[in-house]
C-alpha cells in the first residue's frame, strides 16, 4: 500500500506529451521526485524515460501537460532555465572540456572575474577564487579522488571525471540532480564510487533521479523506481515490494502494477 503523505513534490509532471512528428515520445506521462530521495527511472528503449527526462532538464519542450517545482507551475525553454530553478542535470555525455582543469571546469559557462577594474574593464577571471571555492565544493562532497585542482580533465579517469560533473551540477545551489547512465562507462571500482557519490547526495538532502539500465545498480541505491513504457508510467515500486525479475516483466508488459501497489509516495 502506498504511504500517505503531505510533502509535495520537488519535481512533478502531470500528463505530459511529447510528439516528434508522428513518434509519440511521450503518451501522458507522470512523474514524482520527493525531497531527499533517489527516484530511479528505468524502461526499455523507446519506453519514453530519455524524453522525460529531457522536459525536466529543458533539453525538450513538451507538447502538452504541466510540470512543476516545489508545486509551481514552469515552463523551461532551454537547460539554463531548469538550472535557475534548481534543477541540474549530467548527461551521458558529461560535456565537460578535457582540456580545462577541474576548477575551470567546475565554473563553466559562470567564470568568477576579479574584483574592480581588472574584472570590470580587463575581464581578468579571479582563478585563485575559483580554484579555491572548487577545493571546498569537492570536499564538502566527500570527493577524494581528485587532490589536485589545477589538473586537467583529460588526464581523469571516467570515474572522475563523472565526479567534477556531478559536483559542478552541485556547486551552485541545485536541489535536483539528473544523473543520466552515470556508469554506463565505467568499471566496478569507478561505478561503486560514483553510486557511494549517489548516496552522499541523499544524504545531504538533495533529490536525485537517476537513469539506468544497471538493475543491480538501481536496487542498490534507489528509494523508488519508476518504470516508463509505451510513453508512460507503468507503475512505480521499491526495491523491497518488487525483485528485479519483477521490474522487468513491467517494463515489457507481462506484469501490471495495482493500485495498492504503487509506491506513488516515499516509504515510511
Amino acid at each position: 500500500m502506498s504511504a500517505t503523505t503531505t510533502v509535495t513534490p520537488v519535481v512533478q509532471g502531470v500528463n505530459l506529451v511529447k510528439t516528434f512528428g508522428r513518434v509519440v515520445a511521450l503518451d501522458g506521462a507522470d512523474l514524482e521526485l520527493y525531497p531527499g530521495e533517489v527516484l530511479a527511472v528505468v524502461g526499455d528503449n523507446g519506453a519514453g524515460k530519455s524524453s522525460l527526462i529531457k522536459c525536466f532538464s529543458g533539453a525538450h519542450i513538451p507538447d502538452s501537460g504541466e510540470m512543476l517545482i516545489n508545486g509551481k507551475k514552469v515552463e523551461f525553454k532551454s537547460t539554463s532555465e531548469a538550472r535557475r530553478h534548481g534543477v541540474e542535470t549530467v548527461f551521458q555525455t558529461l560535456a565537460v572540456a578535457p582540456a580545462l582543469d577541474i576548477a575551470s571546469n567546475l565554473y563553466l559557462g559562470r567564470e568568477e572575474r576579479k574584483p574592480g577594474v581588472m574584472g570590470a574593464v580587463f575581464r581578468t577571471l579571479d582563478k585563485k577564487r575559483m580554484r579555491a571555492d572548487s577545493a571546498q565544493h569537492l570536499k564538502d562532497l566527500g570527493i577524494s579522488t581528485l587532490q589536485n585542482i589545477t589538473q586537467a580533465v583529460e588526464t581523469l579517469s571516467g570515474g572522475q571525471r563523472q565526479a567534477v560533473a556531478v559536483a559542478r551540477a552541485v556547486a551552485f545551489g541545485s536541489q535536483v540532480i539528473i544523473l543520466d547512465e552515470p556508469t554506463a562507462a565505467l568499471g566496478v571500482n569507478e561505478s561503486a564510487r560514483v553510486l557511494k557519490m549517489i548516496q552522499d547526495l541523499r544524504d545531504r538532502g538533495l533529490s536525485v533521479i537517476l537513469i539506468s539500465h544497471n538493475m543491480p545498480q538501481v536496487f542498490e541505491v534507489a528509494d523508488r523506481i519508476h518504470v516508463a513504457r509505451l510513453g508512460k508510467r507503468a507503475g512505480v515500486v521499491t526495491p523491497k515490494s518488487h525483485s528485479m525479475n519483477d521490474v522487468v516483466a513491467i517494463m515489457t508488459g507481462a506484469m501490471k502494477v495495482t493500485a495498492e501497489e504503487q509506491q506513488l509516495t516515499p516509504v515510511n
